[in-house]
């Protein structure tokens, strides 16, 4: 196809996109290929950029071999544009991402410092691919120096919501859930915003909230998911680090609409766990409002989950059947939206109809 396209009078060679085909070619054993390919690469760019085109040249084939996890090819380049005095920022950038990325966490600390003696500042990306780095091999004081380092270099804004989500999702991947819970904390205190990836990378860490969500019939409030969680064994941590997110987190202002005309609940991005946390805290916070508070109930309310096609199997969304079984059991007038598979619709007089009758199931059992 590469050859193909050389040969037409409209393509324009680009040399990110041999890169890439280069690392493919390696990674299927066709080296020679490969070699030829990058051999040709380097003399077009010596009659068209120079010496600073073949260094981007040179860290496109990093970045690619790194991705394809071809660790000598790495090594090998590396050596090869230090022999060249390929100092540029970007160069130390790319060795640095693609050092974390083959998890080589002390090596990519160390082209770090390199980085910084030369005086080319990193960025937060690139602290942050080495905090991940040792996130995912569990070495976490490491992870915590690298982090201050960061902090030191860049200031405390550069702990932010982004590598937040990183340092949850290493700790939760390990069991941390007492680590979590501090860091949630640390958030808080510091004015870090939340987000879904932060909902998604701490449910995701609950392997008794999974559980419960595979097993019928489960909790359908707060309260009951809560009575579940004690009645387990060993997960006393786990309940912990849920209470932790109910309470700091709560629900996400860009997740749920409050307007006279529609009461609504978007679950785009929300993985499965975190999606039927936020439906509990939703429901209640909206019986609250009807029971308690007195609101008049709005025109319309909306339950938005999506269809399935960003879903494991096209078409098939975990989360519009845990939406679909919870307003099944729960009696719900909120119904499947005839015009959009994804959206689950009732009108807003009869919502306050289910709370005022009580027809929503009292799981006091559970």
């Amino acid at each position: 196809m590469y050859v193909r396209l050389l040969e037409t009078p409209w393509y324009r060679w680009n040399p990110k996109t041999v890169a890439r085909l280069a690392a493919l070619l390696e990674k299927h054993g066709l080296s020679t290929e490969s070699r030829s390919l990058i051999s040709d690469g380097a003399v077009r760019l010596k009659g068209m950029k120079g010496s600073s085109g073949s260094a981007e040249f040179y860290c496109d084939l990093v970045e690619f071999y790194s991705k394809n996890g071809l660790q000598q090819q790495v090594f090998d380049l590396i050596s090869e544009m230090a022999s060249q005095s390929s100092s540029m920022s970007r160069c130390y950038s790319v060795i640095v991402n693609a050092l974390a990325r083959l998890d080589l966490p002390d090596q990519a600390e160390e082209k770090l410092e390199e980085m910084e003696a030369s005086g080319f500042g990193p960025s937060a990306f690139d602290f942050r691919s080495v905090v991940l780095a040792y996130g995912r091999a569990g070495r976490f004081s490491e992870m915590q120096c690298v982090v201050d380092r960061m902090q030191k270099k860049l200031g405390f804004s550069a702990l932010d919501t982004v590598c937040s989500n990183m340092i949850l999702t290493s700790l939760g991947d390990h069991g941390k859930h007492a680590t979590m819970i501090e860091w949630i904390k640390k958030m808080r205190h510091l004015g870090i915003g939340f987000s879904i990836r932060t909902y998604n990378s701490v449910s995701n860490s609950c392997p008794r909230l999974s559980s419960i969500l595979k097993a019928e019939p489960i909790p359908l409030s707060v309260n009951g998911l809560f009575r579940r969680l004690r009645s387990s064994e060993d997960c006393e941590d786990e309940m912990l680090l849920i209470g932790e997110i109910v309470s700091a987190i709560g629900l996400l202002p860009e997740t749920v609409g409050w307007s006279s005309s529609e009461w609504r609940l978007d679950l785009h991005g929300f993985h499965i766990c975190a999606a039927y946390l936020n439906l509990l805290q939703w429901l209640e916070e909206m019986r609250l409002r009807i029971d308690d508070g007195g609101a008049r109930p709005p025109y319309e309310v909306s339950i938005v989950c999506g269809s399935g096609k960003h879903s494991t199997v096209r078409g098939e969304s975990p989360v519009r059947s845990l939406v679909s079984g919870m307003m099944f059991r729960t009696r719900s007038p909120l119904k499947i939206d005839r015009l959009n598979g994804g959206r689950f619709i009732a009108k807003g007089k009869a919502v306050k109809e289910w709370f005022s009758a009580a027809t929503m199931i009292n799981d006091a059992g559970d």
